[in-house]
């Protein structure tokens, strides 16, 4: 398989700030909302196309026609970019560094993940072919995600609340980052299973 070239520190800033070019009524992810968005989709079985998914990212009412708008001609390029990088990660079972700003308040984990794993779950709410399934294995994978948000707004959700209570929450940044990372893994096993 042909090694996907990464999104280099200048094509990451550049992202940063077409996404922030987007005026309002439109309302895009933030780069790291964006980046967790990405990893929900990849995960989803079938993996919906960018057609699908890609209105999402430059307005969270999907109003937004890409196809329309010679503008976002160089965003989707980069986004698809990405696309293609945490692809060949979570297929080749590889670790990845996903797009976490550290928050103001370092002491805090919470703060910094919680723009990626709200990208997470818009994915896994405009496709929610993973999620639906509800099984012990994919709800102790996604524990180790979901357990950033406030239980409160986990509705219906009664056996993901029951497995996020058996964590113990991650003390610091780095170890939040790295249960983030290994729950895709976990959850790529679960949605794309390799083969033997």
């Amino acid at each position: 398989m042909q090694s996907t070239q990464a999104v280099n520190t200048d094509e990451f800033s550049e992202l940063q700030r077409l996404l922030s070019a987007i005026l309002a009524p439109y309302t895009p992810l933030d780069i790291s909302a964006l980046d967790g968005y990405l990893v929900g989709v990849l995960l989803q079985q079938p993996r919906p196309l960018p057609a699908q998914w890609m209105r999402w990212i430059l307005d969270e009412q999907g109003r937004l026609d890409v196809a329309k708008s010679r503008h976002t001609q160089r965003l989707t390029q980069l986004i698809e970019k990405r696309h293609a990088q945490l692809q060949q990660s979570i297929d080749a079972r590889q670790w990845f560094d996903p797009w976490i700003l550290t928050s103001d308040k370092p002491e805090s984990p919470r703060l910094s993940v919680l723009p990626w794993v709200l990208g997470f779950t818009t994915a896994c709410e405009h496709f929610p072919e993973l999620t639906d399934k509800n099984t012990p294995e994919l709800n102790e994978a996604l524990a180790g995600i979901y357990q950033h948000l406030d239980i409160s707004d986990l509705e219906d959700a009664n056996d993901l609340i029951a497995e996020i209570e058996t964590l113990e929450y991650p003390p610091n940044l780095t170890e939040a980052v790295e249960q983030l990372v290994a729950s895709t893994l976990l959850l790529a096993d679960i949605s794309h299973p390799l083969a033997p």
